[in-house]
């Protein structure tokens, strides 16, 4: 049995605990060893030709005592494997490390007499730990204290929503979990609650009989399935060019050539050179890393957007953000401060301030801690933070009362209700608070609706929440049937400022200028949504009407054929209801649109779930970012415009990527292909073609995801969702680089076996640096794809890149000096280094040159 202190634990009673049972964290479930992600690799088809190749090749090797091939195949199916590997694993830990602030979620204890915020991974078996509406209880623990309280249990047992009590006589006999528990990973759905925690982390019920607290989804996203059929149909492409190939060269070394006069290892030996050669020729027009390839973009793309204050949950939500048309935000803690506070009180009732005070302090469920921080609801803390400027203590009005029931604040509700038997006059009293319109109905005549309905829009005309209190005598002892009978005291009405954030218009100007449409979706009242509206430069009076704002109750009444043609025009939504967000979102998708959706609270999650791009904010309650794919850490709209932004930067990016590894597909292909058709030597061997493969697949890869995003791709106007990822701008860039390398290579080949009669181990080591740094300077005119400025200027943050570069330009040359017979090379002077660097460096030039003239005809 935990004992139940009501200060909680001291601080050695907190580490004693934690010695004896352990921190609060699930052991997540074990990985697959290193060897066995290695192991996988080697079920890539391709590898598994080249598999076969390198054991035919060492049975020749066995006869010949030459094993020099045989080693350069094997040490590049290495590489290709083993760097695969690396990038795949590193992604992977990434993200699994990216996941474990779910531990780190906020929770409210009581320790050492006083309330405040720790870690969920921090809570010990033995703390005494506050739960409300929203939250998902951090723990397996035992009630103390209950009230109106109801939690979902749909994660454990299936049920949506169980009545928990800590009164015996109203204990269910058949409840799964005692009627008095309350367990980790489920969710409060209504009500407030007190526990002392009885079990954490593994040893609670959750770490027991759940394998993972999450699960990913295998679904592909467009953009995986675009490359997936981009991968097929090069792939298909590059088998059959190989089998033409092999048919080709093997025709040509029984027809024309003397191999039918050779004996029978000869010709062993020239048809697996020729085998290879095709294999080679698959090897590189399949891109088998292109999907590898993404995933490293995502996963440094996830790594970089934490330091924007985006948190990526899910990993397709980097790239969906770039093709986002519609942000359906919320107004309060995203478009505006959320530092709520209490700018005006105005009294209606003579009540005794003390008294008032008594009223307000119990009939709310958020705390102030030591340093005035609010911990809970903010409005609710704004009211707390007034009575302490005026000199109440609403802790010891608290303590001086009772509570006999409540009902929590709800979005269907719109108020708050609690009964109390007051510590200062031992009446007891219903005590609501919410939304004026909503409590006025409740109170009895008193001939003050003409002055409080002018208060009201004089406050909400200057953008200031209102919130209502008043309060009866009852004798009743269930908040629903006080409430039903009506008849109370209008007390009060609260004016609560919440400014907009100083970033926030510059960032809606930047998301319109986008071609993104900006929509408020909020359950304030329709004056102080439009007034916020205004304030951020989304709302216009002398252009903006009534078809461009809707009421949730104006919302309703319409069928989804009237507002199919009218929700693309909506720029605000107020008194909006949860299942009105979601609809909305619902409705914009059937437009075609591409939606984001922000949210911080439980009613949210269904809208944060249906969008395309689930936001929620990082004050938010647990069930909103578990329903979310990415969670503002900084609440900031701001955060959103940045991420629209890195989303448009990392599908660029991509398309770069694809864009080099085409053009080296396409410019290798006819090489060898016409090469080795008309030559007298193989202008490429395997392991050079190998080399070549890993420069496009990772090391292009990392180039390309290195880069960082560009503001310049906010002045762009959405992509559209069917857009396939070649465009016509890629296509002639593709082909146009292909053939000058084409030209450019082939013309040295025929140059040299016109003039020599054949080509030089010597010549072959120039041709394959020339096509390596072809390639090199190539990157350049991929970097520049759709800029709007010089390659060669805006370096900043291109540091990775130029170190690949580096990398790149530093490997071939150390090839080519130490590779030998390996690699088929023979050092070359530092004048033809020279010369080679700088004609190939003319690919670069020449495209920035092509794309300079762009530019000034635009």
């Amino acid at each position: 049995m935990i004992r139940y202190n009501p200060k909680g634990l001291t601080s050695a009673e907190v580490e004693k605990s934690r010695s004896e049972h352990g921190n609060n964290v699930i052991t997540p479930p074990k990985d697959d060893s290193a060897w066995k992600l290695l192991l996988e690799k080697f079920r890539d088809p391709i590898i598994r030709i080249l598999l076969l190749a390198a054991v035919l090749s060492l049975a020749i090797g066995f006869v010949h005592q030459d094993f020099t091939e045989s080693i350069g195949i094997i040490c590049a199916i290495i590489l290709a494997t083993c760097v695969g590997f690396w990038f795949e694993w590193d992604a992977q830990r990434r993200f699994r490390r990216l996941n474990q602030v779910n531990d780190d979620i906020p929770v409210k204890v009581m320790r050492e007499g006083s309330i405040r915020e720790i870690p969920r991974r921090d809570v010990v078996v033995g703390d005494v730990v506050y739960i409300e509406g929203g939250e998902t209880v951090p723990a397996d623990g035992e009630l103390v204290e209950a009230v109106s309280l109801k939690i979902n249990e749909s994660t454990l047992t299936g049920e949506p929503e169980v009545d928990k009590t800590v009164d015996p006589a109203h204990f269910d006999p058949e409840a799964t979990y005692p009627s008095n528990v309350a367990m980790r990973g489920t969710t409060v759905a209504d009500g407030y609650g007190v526990m002392v925690t009885t079990a954490v982390g593994d040893r609670s019920e959750a770490g027991r009989v759940t394998e993972q607290s999450t699960v990913q989804s295998d679904e592909q996203t467009p953009l995986d399935r675009q490359l997936t059929r981009l991968s097929h149909l090069i792939g298909r492409v590059g088998i059959l060019l190989s089998v033409l190939i092999f048919c080709v060269m093997l025709g040509k070394a029984f027809l024309v050539g003397d191999l039918l006069q050779q004996d029978w290892l000869t010709i062993s030996q020239h048809v697996l050179n020729i085998f290879m050669v095709s294999v080679a020729i698959i090897v590189m027009a399949v891109p088998e890393g292109l999907p590898m390839s993404i995933t490293l973009s995502l996963a440094m793309s996830m790594r970089r957007m934490l330091k924007t204050n985006n948190l990526v949950r899910k990993m397709h939500a980097c790239e969906t953000m770039g093709a986002v048309t519609v942000i359906c935000t919320d107004k309060t803690g995203t478009l505006t401060q959320n530092r709520m506070h209490v700018q005006e009180l105005v009294r209606y009732d003579e009540l005794p301030e003390r008294e008032f005070a008594e009223v307000v302090a119990l009939n709310s469920t958020a705390f102030l801690d030591a340093e005035g921080k609010i911990i809970g609801n903010p409005t609710e803390g704004a009211l707390l933070e007034w009575m302490r400027r005026d000199g109440h203590d609403y802790e010891t009005l608290r303590a001086g009362a009772k509570i006999i029931d409540r009902l929590t604040f709800s979005t269907e509700r719109k108020y708050m209700a609690t009964i109390i038997e007051s510590g200062l006059t031992g009446r007891r009293l219903l005590c609501v608070k919410g939304a004026p319109e909503i409590v006025r109905a409740m109170c009895a005549a008193d001939g003050l609706d003409e002055k409080v309905t002018a208060q009201l829009t004089a406050f909400q005309n200057r953008a200031m929440r209102t919130l209502a209190v008043a309060w009866a005598e009852t004798a009743a002892t269930n908040c629903t049937e006080a409430v039903r009978a009506g008849g109370l005291h209008f007390a009060a009405v609260a004016a609560i400022s919440d400014p907009v954030r100083e970033d926030v218009p510059a960032a809606v100007g930047q998301c319109l200028r986008a071609g993104i449409a900006v929509k408020i979706v909020t359950g304030d009242t329709p004056a102080t949504a439009r007034e916020i509206a205004r304030q951020i430069g989304l709302w216009n009076d002398a252009v903006d009407g009534n078809r461009n704002h809707i009421t949730g109750a104006e919302f309703a009444a319409m069928s989804d054929e009237e507002l199919l043609g009218r929700v693309q025009e909506l720029k605000i939504m107020s008194r909006a209801r949860p299942l009105d967000k979601q609809r909305l979102v619902k409705l914009l998708q059937q437009c075609g649109e591409v939606v984001a959706v922000t949210g911080d609270g439980t009613n949210d999650a269904p809208a944060l779930n249906f969008a395309n791009v689930g936001l929620s904010m990082g004050s938010g309650t647990s069930v909103a970012k578990d329903a979310s794919d990415i969670t503002l850490l900084d609440d900031s709209f701001t955060s959103i415009a940045t991420a629209v932004m890195w989303g448009r930067s990392l599908y660029r990016n991509i398309q770069r990527f694809v864009l080099f590894q085409l053009t080296i597909n396409v410019a290798a292909i006819l090489i060898c292909f016409i090469g080795s058709i008309f030559g007298t030597e193989m202008p490429l061997t395997v392991v050079q073609i190998l080399w070549v493969n890993i420069i496009m697949d990772t090391f292009a890869a990392m180039a390309m995801a290195s880069l960082p995003p560009s503001p310049e791709v906010m002045q762009d106007k959405p992509r559209s969702r069917d857009e396939f990822i070649i465009s016509r701008s890629m296509a002639r860039t593709i082909f146009t680089c292909a053939g000058v390398m084409v030209v450019a290579l082939l013309g040295m080949l025929f140059g040299w076996t016109l003039r020599d009669g054949g080509l030089s181990v010597h010549q072959l080591t120039i041709f394959f640096s020339t096509f390596v740094f072809l390639q090199f300077w190539n990157m350049f005119n991929a970097k520049g794809f759709e800029t709007r400025h010089s390659v060669f200027t805006h370096l900043k943050g291109c540091r990775e890149f130029f170190l690949i570069l580096a990398a790149i330009a530093v490997g071939q040359i150390l090839i080519v000096e130490f590779g030998g017979q390996v690699f088929r090379t023979v050092p070359l002077s530092w004048p033809e280094w020279a010369e080679i660097i700088g004609l190939t460096s003319l690919l670069a030039f020449g495209g920035e040159a092509v794309r300079a003239l762009g530019r000034r005809r635009k």
